[in-house]
């Protein structure tokens, strides 16, 4: 007997529908066809357990799996579930066969048949809506992963033979920890949450660095990518953490999209919720190039993707593979990166806030006001030339991190709080929604293009004179040019300006401190 069970596959960030088509008729021998990897190829070993230890027969005839479409490569024990109820139906032990293809059913199946969480099911259930499907079928774990999706119907269950029953009859119910339990209710939607909240400094606890604070002020109001040079101890990296405690949350948008990545790769954890607080990702320097952009022989999302509408934190810049900082320069352009493999093209969305920080030498001394470099000039040059210049060019704001003085130290808090800093963040953000509105994909001053640019960042005669002559002095870049308009936008986003007046280009211009010859003269 043929019978016909949905099931899903992911393709990136995205779920395709896949019917899995389960025959057992006269012969002998069991196969899976349809591409299938290792993982899915074991499952009849654990699903011939659970289907025995749940008082049914596993056919000594002839079965074929069939996986559709069969050209698109399967992968993970997600299909252990499916591949069981298409065995029962098929050999005529459930009779349910009319109701099987109204659902998608998922699940990783346990010798016992107890059901496992799975990876994922955020883009499956958006993409069973979207199809139109009676509802999913999942494990119980991943309920409020699916439960994110609304108007969709979710059927969590912990045992095979809870689903066996169900399909049997949808109205049927069965106690679970001593409480009634119906299937065919929605599960109930859960509040968001964060990952990424533990150990957040407050901007009020960093001393002194008035001029970080307010450059990062301007990169958070904008999602402009930004740099801190400065020598060790001066606080970059209590700054960039801080950086968190300012970020407007999630957008619903954003926080679906977002969240998507993070189930892709498994990373979604804290019961499965919505995320809503931005990503932090502070990978170390040792990691590969696959690892920050993405792949595999079947590709995952790397620490790019894992940023989307977030931050990518990296720490001491010049000690990463210089491999592994070029593959960054498509993505911060593109807000996407491109995997491509012999029989699949994969695209992950990469919209994310760079932030940066290193030393200006190695031994982090160079032009120090009070410590002596010990680098020789050609090992400074060296450290220096680790980044590239189109790299450096991609990086709207390049701040110096002066070091903090006694006076500093031990003086009293004069800091704006991260929570008064938030709210101009978050009232600049509000007025791109608005400006961005009808723009399709854009949401920040940092993603516009040519043709929005021109739109919303005209500036008046004197602001032009300005600007040419320091597009004269410092040799920038046409891409320089852009990027200080920008950030010009947001400046005037903070003050709650319409209109960018010569003081927001002047701040701005100011931003962009490695494009002057005299980059290592620090401030006092």
């Amino acid at each position: 007997m043929l019978v016909k069970i949905k099931g899903s596959a992911l393709l990136g960030i995205d779920a395709i529908t896949i019917t899995l088509e389960v025959n057992v008729s006269m012969g002998q021998g069991y196969c899976i066809v349809g591409l299938p990897d290792n993982a899915i190829k074991e499952s009849l070993d654990r699903t011939e357990s659970a289907i025995k230890a749940n008082g049914f027969h596993m056919p000594r005839t002839k079965l074929v799996i069939n996986l559709s479409p069969a050209d698109l490569k399967k992968t993970g024990a997600a299909f252990d579930l499916p591949i069981a109820i298409g065995i029962l139906a098929a050999s005529e032990q459930l009779q349910a066969v009319s109701a099987l293809e109204d659902y998608l059913i998922m699940g990783e199946l346990g010798l016992d048949g107890s059901l496992h969480p799975i990876k994922g099911v955020l883009a499956m259930a958006m993409q069973a809506k979207e199809e139109g499907f009676a509802g999913i079928i999942l494990p119980t774990a991943n309920k409020a992963e699916a439960s994110m999706v609304d108007h969709l119907p979710v059927f969590a269950f912990d045992h095979l033979h809870q689903v066996i029953s169900f399909l049997k009859d949808p109205l049927y119910t069965c106690p679970i920890d001593s409480k009634s339990f119906h299937p065919h209710a929605m599960v109930s939607k859960l509040n968001s949450t964060n990952l990424f909240t533990q150990n957040i400094p407050d901007f009020a606890d960093v001393k002194g660095q008035w001029y970080c604070k307010r450059a990062l002020e301007v990169a958070s109001a904008g999602g402009h990518n930004i740099i801190m040079i400065g020598p060790p101890g001066a606080g970059k990296t209590m700054l960039a953490k801080s950086i968190v405690s300012i970020l407007p949350p999630l957008s619903k948008i954003e926080a679906l999209e977002t969240s998507k990545i993070h189930s892709v790769s498994g990373k979604l954890v804290l019961n499965n919720q919505l995320l809503r607080q931005r990503p932090f990702r502070q990978p170390h320097h040792t990691l590969s190039a696959i690892a920050m952009i993405g792949g595999g022989s079947y590709p995952q999302p790397g620490e790019i993707s894992l940023a989307h509408n977030g931050v990518l934190f990296l720490d001491e810049l010049p000690e990463f593979n210089r491999s592994v900082l070029e593959v960054l320069r498509q993505p911060m352009e593109e807000g996407m990166v491109s995997i491509s493999r012999a029989k699949m093209t994969v695209h992950f969305p990469a919209r994310f806030m760079l932030l940066a920080s290193m030393n200006p030498c190695p031994c982090g001394f160079y032009n120090h006001p009070q410590k002596e470099c010990q680098c020789s000039p050609s090992s400074i040059q060296k450290y220096m030339h680790k980044i590239s210049g189109p790299l450096l060019d991609r990086i709207d704001l390049q701040v110096e991190v002066a070091p903090v003085l006694y006076e500093e130290l031990r003086g009293g808090n004069l800091s704006d709080s991260s929570a008064i800093i938030a709210k101009r963040v978050e009232n600049a953000r509000r007025m791109q929604f608005q400006r961005f509105e009808l723009e399709n994909g854009v949401f920040t001053n940092a993603q516009m293009n040519k043709e929005q640019l021109n739109k919303y960042c005209s500036i008046g005669p004197s602001a032009e004179s300005l600007l040419k002559n320091a597009m004269e002095k410092f040799q920038l870049s046409a891409r320089a040019f852009d990027r200080i308009l920008k950030v010009s936008r947001s400046i005037a986003d903070l003050e709650g300006s319409q209109n960018i007046e010569i003081h927001h280009l002047s701040e701005a211009i100011q931003y962009r401190n490695l494009d002057r010859s005299s980059w290592g003269q620090f401030k006092n």
